[in-house]
């Protein structure tokens, strides 16, 4: 998101009031940043924008996710029924514990011939990122060039999800607007 911004970490750190050490250290993924510290370089980002218009507008919602111990037959049932490509799977308190795409599907159809003993924690691939409803929308570009799908939440967990064809959508509509 920094980069998206044009930002270097120096010039992110002042902007956010903190340490360039620390964001250094977030995006190396060796600190947990408390929330108020991720408000603090989100509204920093949100600053340098070219644009106000945020994610919560273009994502998903509701968000079609499982539960750990859902079987995967039935995961396969619920992507073929609802038309998605993904599903989060949640823990009993709701948390982001992962996630199954149809690439993960496909290799273990490939490998695996007995799938009724196997549920989603089986399978599930390291959670997207996840980003409050409050990120720019040119910032959610960047993750999408690496990740299949990006996370919106908050405190009460997920709130929405965005796909590349969301961030597609969204530029066609404004291209044909403008």
């Amino acid at each position: 998101m920094r980069i998206a911004a044009g930002l270097t970490q120096k010039e992110l750190a002042r902007i956010a009031g903190v340490s360039q050490s620390l964001i250094a250290r977030i995006e190396r993924g060796t600190v947990n940043p408390r929330m108020t510290t991720l408000r603090k370089i989100l509204e920093a980002l949100s600053k340098v924008s070219k644009t106000n218009e945020v994610v919560e507008k273009i994502m998903t919602s509701p968000v079609i996710s499982v539960q750990v111990d859902t079987p995967i037959l039935h995961i396969i049932d619920i992507m073929d029924a609802k038309g998605i490509s993904q599903v989060p799977v949640l823990d009993k308190n709701g948390k982001v514990v992962g996630m199954v795409y149809e690439s993960t599907l496909l290799k273990i159809l490939r490998t695996r011939k007995d799938l009724k003993k196997l549920i989603a924690i089986d399978i599930a691939e390291p959670p997207p990122p996840q980003i409050p409803k409050e990120t720019p929308i040119p910032l959610v570009e960047t993750l999408l060039l690496t990740y299949p799908a990006v996370l919106v939440v908050d405190r009460d967990g997920v709130k929405g999800i965005i796909t590349k064809i969301d961030l597609v959508k969204h530029y066609v509509k404004s291209s044909s607007s403008s």
